[in-house]
């Protein structure tokens, strides 16, 4: 059985329960296993008016009866589950109504304590494989439903081995759920200068949140997010250091913009080593197939130009994402892989698909080799048994997939090596005919643009504007909600002081809409 220790908090009972004739009574929840919902639970019905939050201390701030909490863990064997819960009712008279596999259960509890509790709920009986279980308020007298720490298991069904995130420090990774990727094995030694996919998301399988990772290589990727219900991005970013924060790294060491398309967006990205992102808004839809090509070679300079395009199937039509140039490295492309993941901890309980097909190399002398082989990999959210929803395979249709998310059972050893069978005929695009630098209007428009201070508690300051008056938006840290907005004054300076403490990044226009650049900043 799977050790789950993470909090040690003292099960308090009232002074009748904890002692009798002077002797403290046994706990009868000591053989349980503690499913702590700070990371393995979900909000998967919120009302407009919802006030819960998961937090690191559990589900706070339960006051909505229509709100239904979702914990999930995977146990190995199948028969009777007996479920408790840590809990402190703050209010009296409460009843919530706890469901597995449909079938309910309530809990009452009358009287009001800060304490927090283990109560026992019941019985259920369930299959192996992963179980759900649904939280949801009935009645109270006072302000709040209780507050949840944890789903305490037990019994036959949880007797062998368990699966569910018991590592604090894993709890917004297990949350967001593991990433699937696919390594593939390019079938020559000569050096490469293009990489082209096509990509197909199922219809139903586009969740918020999911980000589906077409052409990676050794210094980047390309693909396409759903960043909200109404906004999707394709993105190609470019990595300049391993470090974590674009401030420290040199000037010297800065990717530089050779041009984008001109609808493409621009700025710096962090947290996951150091480089420069290229985005457009775009609308693409689930069912239907993309094309991505990248392109990286020496610029004989001493540097190496990356180069993305996104082939726009509704209007039938090459577009240039961006061209980036990497200073002190001569490098073709390699390291090919392709992941999908969801970057939204929220919606981590919805799932989601990608197919990857007919996938080709170029060499620089100009020769088309197709890709067959790939080997399915996972991260540390897998290996490390917090969760395990994640699969890679070959299609129906003869394409390669990555599926993660939803808590599905269908598993697939990591590591395995899958083959398609060969495409026969290489893609049809005429390089030369490609929008590129000398084609678009937009030429290298990052200017020498600085916030100070940052980070900052009250204002900020642009540094490099000319005194010219610019549009701007302030998003939030996912890029899913415009916080602020508005037109920068003579001085240049924005305040701030109103915005929650967190990064954010600040996008800039000109005085014709176009996008100039995008700033990351903290407010303390």
């Amino acid at each position: 059985m799977k050790q789950k220790l993470l909090f040690h908090f003292f099960i308090i009972f009232s002074l009748c329960s904890n002692f009798l004739n002077g002797a403290v009574k046994s706990n009868p929840f000591s053989d349980f296993e503690k499913v702590p919902l700070a990371g393995n639970s979900f909000i998967t019905k919120a009302p407009d008016n919802c006030t819960e939050k998961i937090t690191y201390l559990g589900l706070e701030n339960w006051t909505n009866s229509e709100t239904i909490i979702s914990t999930y863990f995977k146990v190995e064997n199948a028969g009777n589950l007996s479920i408790a819960i840590k809990a402190r009712f703050t209010s009296p008279d409460t009843v919530i109504k706890v469901t597995v596999n449909g079938v309910s259960q309530e809990v009452s509890h009358s009287h009001a304590s800060n304490f927090l509790e283990s109560i026992a709920v019941g019985d259920f009986n369930v299959s192996a494989g992963y179980v759900k279980v649904d939280l949801q308020g009935l009645t109270k007298a006072g302000d709040s439903f209780p507050d949840v720490t944890h789903i305490l298991i037990a019994g036959e069904a949880a007797s062998g081995f368990t699966i569910f995130c018991d590592d604090q420090d894993q709890y917004i990774w297990a949350r967001r759920g593991p990433s699937a990727q696919l390594h593939y094995e390019i079938p020559t030694d000569n050096n490469v200068s293009y990489y082209y996919n096509e990509v197909t998301v199922p219809i139903g399988e586009d969740s918020v949140g999911s980000y589906f990772m077409a052409n990676g290589f050794q210094d980047g990727y390309l693909g396409f997010q759903v960043n909200s219900d109404t906004e999707r991005k394709i993105l190609f970013s470019v990595w300049s250091s391993d470090l974590n924060s674009p401030e420290r790294v040199s000037e010297d060491d800065q990717l530089t913009l050779n041009c984008k398309g001109e609808n493409t967006e621009i700025g710096n990205f962090g947290e996951e080593g150091s480089g420069k992102q290229s985005y457009i808004n775009y609308n693409w839809q689930a069912g239907t197939t993309y094309k991505f090509l990248l392109k990286g070679e020496p610029d004989k300079m001493g540097n190496t130009d990356y180069t993305a395009w996104f082939f726009a199937s509704e209007t039938n039509e090459w577009i240039l994402i961006a061209s980036w140039k990497k200073p002190h490295i001569e490098n073709h492309l390699n390291n090919f892989y392709s992941f999908a993941e969801n970057f939204i901890p929220e919606n981590g309980y919805l799932g989601r698909k990608a197919e990857f097909a007919n996938q080709w190399i170029r060499t620089s002398e100009g020769v088309w080799f197709p890709i067959t082989f790939a080997k399915f990999t996972v991260d540390q959210t897998y290996t490390n048994n917090q969760r395990v929803d994640a699969i890679g395979g070959v299609s129906s249709n003869n394409a390669f997939y990555l599926r993660n998310g939803g808590f599905f059972n269908e598993s697939e050893n990591p590591e395995t090596v899958f083959s398609v069978a060969t495409p026969t005929e290489s893609p049809n695009i005429n390089i030369d005919d490609l929008p590129l630098c000398h084609t678009v209007v937009a030429r290298s428009p990052i200017q020498e643009i600085k916030l100070y201070p940052n980070p900052s508690d009250h204002f900020i300051k642009i540094q490099g504007l000319n005194n010219e008056v610019h549009q701007y938006k302030i998003l939030s840290m996912s890029h899913t909600k415009i916080v602020l907005s508005g037109t920068t004054d003579g001085n240049n300076e924005i305040n701030i002081s109103e915005l929650p403490k967190g990064i954010y990044t600040i996008v800039l226009y000109d005085q014709n809409n176009t996008n100039i650049q995008a700033l990351k900043f903290i407010k303390n």
